[in-house]
């Protein structure tokens, strides 16, 4: 089954929308069908005749013949784009349900810049096929069936002659529709790599200015830019030598009309009105036919996009809750990783993590730390199941998470992740994100535990400061301090901070670490730090390097037990007073 086959089936809740699209087109073809009828009797009983009351009267029902056709091609319209709109609604609500439903291993191998083509570009494609299916391309054949049984009931043989030219169409058409399908892949993958510059560019506009790297940022654009253009001169070239065969075919039919009806005209076996409706039926069989093709090449663009969508839509979430997964209720907070291995690319011969093993009691404070690329982040997103371990498991109050669903799984859990993303609204829209029925006073509570209530209230509008996109008028510091009030707010049994003060000043750290002793207690907490200084008092200190835990245990017990620890301690605070090694 096609692509776009698969992607129709959105179409099934409005069924009868588009039976009545196709009853309105077909009486639409009827009545448009009916009208070289009229004209053949106006000129052979009117005309020929001199009989003015037959063109009075053929007139006046040709008149409202044609209102009554653009009354049923309004309807029909109606009906049409009604259908398509919904069904485009309700395909980019699918794709972008399934994308909420992607683990981070699913968001690692689609980028950013291709889903939005997909749910742009691509859906905008499939809605456009399905207005185009509605309005003309159930017309085409119609039309085409019901004016070549009109010509041969008219006069077989000549009929007979003028079709020899429909198969030299068709063939036309099918080769055009076989050049068209692979350019236009070849478009949506320039206009995917477009976009992925464009988006790249907008995101890191500050880096770009402040490494003076416009000139490059320019040349990038314009060889992605240049690409797609040249794909798209590619497909419009094939299009413009279409229309003007399809001309040429149809303008030979209708010579080959004049001229051998016009020889059984002088011989006395056709009328002049008969060629005058037969060259009208001729140009409705012909015209409907170039532009199926046209419509044919639209199909295949569509098939292409459909292919992308259903991508998205039929993909499988690496991380799935089980058929009979159990929600998680009240917990006490035990953390503990069993032999745990960890791969992205589920790779045992390449593995993150190796060999973790370590347990975590609530209300204890558990410090992990390492160069970069040992494997912190990897580590702490194995607890709300941003991905699955490779082997071995991590367990909640000895319950294996991948037992229990989700979202209550995550609902436990409060995190302020390295990178801060914050959204248009509010600073307390941002900070209640997690929580949208706190109360003032503890929206306040949780940013002064994080040290932000102050910077907060320096603004002219306190919490109903807006912030901008991606929180463009906050400094870096700022924003994590919101993160990590947004991460106290939902009261986590579990709380993990991935160096989320690395922005922050050494003050406001340590001002901040003295705020969550508190709140800490109540929790088990999981920090990832780049100053040792921080973790000092942590309850437990992991050093880990290439994806194993080296060391582990106490400040006072890792300057006796670990040089690894040690390096780092002295590389940041010297003897720093300690001379307890």
């Amino acid at each position: 089954m096609s692509a776009l086959t698969r992607v129709m089936k959105f179409l099934k809740p409005y069924k009868w929308e588009v039976f009545s699209a196709m009853i309105l087109l077909a009486l639409t073809v009827c009545v448009d069908l009916y009208i070289p009828l009229l004209v053949k009797i106006t000129i052979d009983q009117g005309v020929a005749m001199k009989n003015m009351e037959v063109i009075v009267n053929t007139s006046l029902i040709m008149i409202g013949a044609s209102i009554l056709s653009a009354i049923l091609a309004i309807a029909n319209t109606v009906f049409s784009v009604r259908t398509a709109q919904n069904f485009a609604a309700d395909v980019r609500k699918a794709v972008y349900h399934r994308i909420q439903s992607f683990s981070f291993g699913n968001l690692d191998t689609y980028q950013t810049g291709r889903l939005l083509v997909r749910l742009t570009s691509d859906i905008n494609q499939l809605q456009m096929i399905v207005q185009i299916s509605l309005r003309m391309f159930i017309r085409a054949p119609l039309t085409v069936i019901g004016s070549i049984s009109i010509m041969v009931a008219m006069n077989r043989q000549l009929a007979m002659s003028i079709l020899l030219l429909l198969p030299l169409t068709l063939i036309l058409a099918a080769v055009f529709v076989r050049v068209a399908q692979p350019l236009f892949m070849k478009i949506q993958k320039k206009l995917d790599n477009l976009n992925q510059v464009l988006q790249e560019n907008l995101a890191g506009i500050r880096v770009v200015k402040a490494f003076v790297r416009g000139d490059y940022e320019d040349r990038r654009f314009n060889d992605a830019n240049t690409d797609l253009m040249k794909e798209s001169f590619k497909f419009a070239q094939i299009t413009s030598m279409l229309l003007p065969l399809l001309r040429l075919l149809t303008n030979l039919s209708t010579v080959a009309v004049i001229y051998f009806g016009g020889l059984q005209t002088i011989g006395g076996s056709f009328t002049v009105g008969e060629i005058m409706a037969f060259i009208n039926y001729l140009l409705s069989t012909m015209f409907p036919l170039s532009m199926l093709a046209m419509v044919a090449a639209q199909f295949s663009a569509a098939n292409v996009s459909a292919e992308r969508v259903m991508e998205v839509i039929e993909a499988t979430p690496q991380v799935q809750d089980k058929s009979n997964a159990t929600n998680l209720t009240k917990i006490n907070g035990e953390i503990a990783f069993e032999d745990v291995y960890f791969s992205y690319s589920g790779n045992y011969a390449e593995p993150v993590l190796k060999n973790i093993n370590l347990v975590a009691e609530p209300g204890q404070t558990i410090a992990i730390l390492g160069a970069t690329g040992s494997g912190k982040s990897s580590l702490i997103n194995l607890i709300p199941r941003f991905y699955d371990v490779t082997r071995g498991r991590v367990t909640i109050d000895g319950l294996d998470i991948r037992d229990v669903t989700q979202n209550s799984l995550r609902s436990h859990i409060g995190m302020s992740l390295q990178e801060v993303v914050l959204f248009t609204g509010t600073i307390r829209d941002n900070i209640k994100y997690g929580r949208s029925d706190a109360t003032e006073e503890e929206v306040i509570a949780v940013a002064k535990a994080a040290q932000a209530h102050e910077f907060i209230m320096n603004f002219p509008k306190g919490y109903d400061t807006i912030v901008g996109q991606r929180g463009v008028n906050l400094s870096g510091g700022q924003k994590q301090r919101i993160a990590i009030a947004r991460a106290l707010l939902v009261k986590p049994k579990i709380l993990i901070l991935d160096d989320s003060t690395r922005f922050v000043d050494v003050e406001t750290e340590a001002k901040i670490h003295d705020a969550l002793k508190e709140v800490m207690k109540r929790s088990t907490n999981f920090i990832i730090a780049q100053r040792v200084s921080t973790v000092l008092n942590a309850s437990k200190i992991v050093v880990l390097n290439n994806g194993e835990i080296v060391a582990e245990g106490t400040h006072y017990e890792l300057m006796k037990t670990s040089p690894i620890y040690r390096e780092i301690y002295k590389s940041q605070l010297g003897n720093g007073g300690d001379d307890d090694e």
